[in-house]
């Protein structure tokens, strides 16, 4: 019963991690090579997508998606989506889609002459999947190597741990003075039922031992 225990809490502790790891923003630096607009077909991995921009009939079963083609300082290549929010989840509330993608346009660059910026996104790259990560915002930076800090997860994850704690506090509280007290009153209750019962006992002994004895 205790693996079975443990193993639960990992499996939730995974799915936790998995889900704040898919929607907490991440920065990456990279030169943008290229930037494009792609009729998308959606199946299975549609979960994945962002829904229609705003203004959009949602019951399309393909619609057009801008990608911004990047290569980071390493080498390593990677293509981001660029999809608005609009009201829905992650709610980063973005509905500036157009305006996005002609900022990465503007700051194309090849390798002679890189230009860097940080892409600030959500999400996951999977080539095996088909899905891309969604790119928020895009500014430019001089230096490759800047030090980025991730503020907002910070904040956003503190406070989430600060609510788990106070929601604890608060569950703990009432157990104390709502299941608690009942509990202990329905375990004195058993307790004396239970000594009825021995005393019962006793009593139908020594009446079998009184007709023993004749």
């Amino acid at each position: 019963m205790r693996y079975v225990k443990w193993t639960i809490y990992i499996v939730l502790a995974l799915l936790l991690f998995a889900f704040l790891h898919y929607t907490l923003p991440q920065r990456d630096v990279a030169r943008i090579t290229d930037t494009y607009e792609k009729r998308i077909d959606f199946g299975e991995n549609s979960i994945f997508w962002a829904s229609p921009d705003a203004g959009n009939d949602p019951a399309t079963a393909n619609r057009d998606v801008f990608f911004i083609q990047t290569v980071q300082p390493g080498g390593r290549v990677m293509v981001y989506r660029n999809e608005d929010t609009g009201w829905g989840w992650p709610p980063y509330l973005k509905f500036d889609t157009a305006n996005l993608q002609a900022e990465a346009s503007d700051l194309r660059s090849d390798r002679d002459t890189p230009r860097w910026a940080v892409i600030t996104h959500y999400g996951w790259r999977s080539e095996f999947l088909s899905i891309y990560p969604n790119a928020v915002s895009v500014r430019e930076v001089d230096d490759p190597k800047i030090t980025l800090i991730p503020w907002m997860n910070i904040v956003i994850l503190v406070t989430f741990v600060l609510f788990i704690l106070t929601l604890r506090q608060i569950w703990l509280r009432f157990w104390r003075r709502n299941v608690d007290p009942v509990l202990d009153d329905a375990g004195e209750r058993w307790d004396r039922v239970d000594d009825r019962w021995d005393e019962g006992r006793g009593r139908f002994r020594k009446w079998l031992d009184s007709w023993r004895g004749k």
